[in-house]
């Protein structure tokens, strides 16, 4: 299966994939770029604004992961308002929501946090605080985190940084140490649980596959 993984990061959502697909993971920042093709080093990683990509070249893909940043939509803005941080949320979020439920013709998720303002389109499913908008039905489930007080959340500050980093390490699968990245713990924190992304992927490919079950005749 042909799949399009936007906004890659380090590759949470990715990591129990698999290699028996044939994966194209678009980046912008090339650092987090070079972690993640050093992990997977069988997908093709591209360097680029994700948003326009996925305008591009959707057409060639048989399933699409879309992750687009979420610092805008997250709750804590109303704190950051409150101190003067005034911003627009980023509207990429539902302009690709929107666009691949109306033109995508292959499988689709969305993922993001659960915003401070009533959400524009209800969400397929909620899986701990991270809303997901799919064209598939995707049940919930309860993943089971090493971390007390943390559920795969981008914005949990309840613990010590150094302990909530090892931590996410830890939980995610994922040692950094070797890298000189200038926001470690940022990208643990934006790296959906990949227990999460394995499970949505097969939820993903069934679908795909009993769509292309040959239907029996009625007599």
């Amino acid at each position: 299966m042909k799949i399009l993984n936007l906004y890659a990061g380090i590759g949470g959502n990715r990591k129990l994939w698999g290699d028996e697909h044939d994966i194209t993971a678009v980046e912008y920042n090339e650092n987090i770029a070079k972690v993640y093709q050093d992990f997977f080093p069988n997908d093709k990683v591209i360097v680029t604004d994700a948003h326009q990509y996925l305008l591009d070249h959707f057409k060639e893909f048989d399933f699409i992961w879309s992750s687009p940043p979420c610092p805008t939509h997250s709750r804590t803005n109303t704190f950051l308002n409150a101190q003067g941080i005034i911003r627009y949320p980023d509207m990429a979020l539902w302009q690709e929501i929107i666009f691949l439920e109306n033109f995508f013709n292959g499988k689709w998720v969305v993922e993001n946090v659960i915003p401070y303002y009533k959400y524009l389109i209800q969400p397929t499913i909620l899986i701990g605080r991270h809303p997901f908008w799919s064209n598939f039905i995707i049940e919930k489930i309860k993943i089971k985190n090493i971390l007390n007080n943390i559920t795969n959340s981008r914005e949990s500050t309840r613990i010590p940084t150094k302990d909530y980093k090892e931590g996410l390490a830890k939980c995610h699968g994922f040692d950094l140490s070797k890298y000189n990245l200038k926001n470690e713990l940022l990208a643990l924190r934006n790296c959906v649980n990949p227990k999460v992304g394995e499970y949505i992927l097969n939820k993903a490919m069934n679908v795909i596959h009993e769509e292309t079950i040959p239907q029996g005749k009625l007599f």
